[in-house]
Formats: structure tokens, C-alpha cells, sequence
């Protein structure tokens, strides 16, 4: 393993859910273009290593600077915050755990002691017995790195989604639907898709309303709202298409006519990626990037999956895939 390759870190999410799993399973092939280490609990990683018959070990670690990276041995920043693990179970203590080894991967890249972190999922039902009042990483990652404009992009093969808002309410996701939220939107997307390394990237708009308002006929907010913000990030130099028909936009992107697409709300966008990653025959995949952020933060697109913890047969293919979008990201940043 090159020591110019970025340094991961890969928090371990839900003690009690798939993210140990997955951690181990994908270990070897992160290898190939990274070098990760776990922020975690080593003796939950172990554990993990015995369910899912794998040929390595965990190696404790105090620091970062202390790891050391090969394809058998798993460096772990163990913050020793599980005693007893029930896998499958919401608790407070779980919630607790997760939320630390954000925390320490946060003050890790903030220092730029790492280069970019992935994230395992984390159970926000757990989060908020501990007392968190985040819906998930993503506020307490702009939180933590004071950051005001921010957006979440969904990737799957050929398909890139942004949007302008997520976990808020349908009616809510409306009301946020202005020019300068739009606006905002589509400039990070564009930045983001630069440091993907592509050039002069295409951004397709999606509308709000059925047929992006079809003349007036469906609504008011993609000519008062939409229009403004392709047209002011036009002048920016912005690629920037729209307001286009909701039930069609993203075909056309997963063709190739678009890089990514702005989405108004959170299962405009991410329905069709979804589509893509969890209907097929294939293993679960789709990679979720914070865009917008000081530093670089990609996670899986899937949750904690209680129900077949401890098991061993969840995919890593989301994480693999999360992990190479970040070493993308930092390589360009």
C-alpha cells in the first residue's frame, strides 16, 4: 500500500447494525486506493471479523499517526465505547458510540490529520435517546465545520442526484423551493462535479410540480422560483438546464444527457436512485456525498439493517463504492 494515497477514515456507524460488517468485508479492496483506518471499537471490529469468517486482524490504535496499513490487519482508533453488544437493538449507549466516532472524524480531517472520511450507517432513533437532535450526519456535519450552504448528492452508475432539501416535511420542502436555495444548489453541485474531475460538467434542473408547472398550468414555482436560479447560474458560466419534467430528467441523466440532476426534495431525488440500486439482481449499492462541506465526506446509501445484523451476508459494494468517491474528492480537492 503507496503512502501518497489518501487516508480514510471510516467510521463504524450503529455498533449493533451492519457497519462493522460491511467495514470488514470491504477492508481488502479499500486497500487498493486508499489507506483506511476505522474509527471505532476494536472489539466490536473483532467480533465482526469472527461473523464474517475473515482472514484478518484488528490492530488497536491510539493515533492516526500510530496506524499502520496493509490488507490483513485493520487499524482501528479504538474509542472504546461498547462494553456488551446486543446486535439488532436500539440504545442509548449505541447512539452514543456512533455519535463519537463522528465526532473524532470530524476533528480528524478538520485537522487534515485525514483526508476525507466515509461513514457506516448510524440509527437515528439511537442518536436521539443519546441526545442528539440531528436527523443524521449530515447536520452535525455542518454544524461541526460551520457550514452554511450545504447539499446531499446521490450517486449510482451513470446517475448523479442533488437536492435542495432532504428531511423536512413534503410541505415544508416546498416552502424552501426559492431562487436562492435553487440557486445555491445547482453552484454546489457544479463545484462538486469538478472535483469529480469533470471539466465542464451539465446540470439538469428538476421542476417541482408535475411537468416542471407545464406553462403555469400546474403551478407558480418553477417559472417565479426555478427560472430565476438556471438563469442567474447561467451567468456564472453554470451549465445549467430547466426547469425539466420531473418524470423524465432523470432517465435522460442516467443516459448521459446530464452529470447530475437538482432535485426539489428529498424522494424526488431519491426515488430514482434507489430504483437503480436496490431493484436489480446485483448487491446493494449508491454512494451519498455531503456536498459543500470544508472537508470531504461520503457514506453508503443504506441504513443500519437490524433485521440480518450478525449474520454476515450484508454487502459491502456501498461502502467500496463510498470509499473510492472520497479518494476521488480529495485526490481533485
Amino acid at each position: 500500500m503507496r503512502n501518497d494515497t489518501p487516508l480514510v477514515g471510516i467510521t463504524m456507524g450503529d455498533p449493533a447494525g451492519i457497519g462493522p460488517e460491511v467495514i470488514v468485508k470491504a477492508y481488502p479492496e479499500l486497500c487498493d486506493s486508499s489507506r483506511p483506518i476505522v474509527i471505532g471499537d476494536a472489539n466490536v471490529l473483532s467480533d465482526a471479523i469472527d461473523i464474517c469468517d475473515a482472514s484478518l486482524s484488528v490492530e488497536p490504535v491510539d493515533t492516526v499517526a500510530d496506524a499502520r496499513f496493509d490488507a490483513d490487519r485493520i487499524p482501528v482508533l479504538d474509542l472504546d465505547n461498547v462494553d456488551r453488544l446486543v446486535r439488532g437493538e436500539v440504545r442509548e449507549e449505541y447512539g452514543a458510540a456512533s455519535l463519537a466516532y463522528i465526532e473524532r472524524a470530524i476533528e480528524l480531517a478538520k485537522a487534515s490529520t485525514i483526508d476525507a472520511i466515509t461513514t457506516a450507517p448510524i440509527n437515528k432513533q439511537a442518536t436521539k435517546l443519546a441526545g442528539s437532535d440531528y436527523a443524521g450526519h449530515t447536520g452535525m456535519l455542518a454544524d461541526y465545520t460551520d457550514t452554511k450552504n450545504y447539499s446531499m448528492m446521490l450517486v449510482e452508475d451513470e446517475l448523479r442526484v442533488t437536492h435542495v432539501s432532504t428531511h423536512v416535511s413534503l410541505r415544508e420542502a416546498c416552502d424552501l423551493v426559492t431562487t436562492e436555495n435553487v440557486l445555491d444548489t445547482i453552484c454546489l453541485t457544479d463545484e462538486t462535479l469538478r472535483d469529480l474531475g469533470i471539466e465542464s460538467p451539465s446540470v439538469g434542473v428538476a421542476g417541482l410540480n408535475p411537468h416542471a408547472s407545464d406553462g403555469g398550468l400546474l403551478g407558480e414555482e418553477d417559472e417565479a422560483e426555478i427560472e430565476p436560479a438556471i438563469e442567474r447560474a447561467r451567468e456564472r458560466g453554470i451549465d445549467a438546464t430547466g426547469p425539466e419534467s420531473p418524470d423524465t430528467v432523470y432517465v435522460r441523466a442516467a443516459r448521459g444527457e446530464f452529470d447530475c440532476v437538482v432535485s426539489m426534495y428529498h424522494d424526488e431525488g431519491h426515488i430514482p436512485i434507489k430504483m437503480l440500486g436496490f431493484a436489480g439482481d446485483d448487491a446493494v449499492s449508491g454512494v451519498n456525498v455531503t456536498i459543500g462541506l470544508p472537508i470531504v465526506r461520503t457514506s453508503v446509501d443504506h441504513g443500519t439493517a437490524f433485521d440480518i445484523a450478525g449474520d454476515g451476508i450484508a454487502s459491502e459494494r456501498s461502502l467500496v463504492d463510498a470509499a473510492e468517491v472520497a479518494v476521488e474528492i480529495a485526490a481533485h480537492d
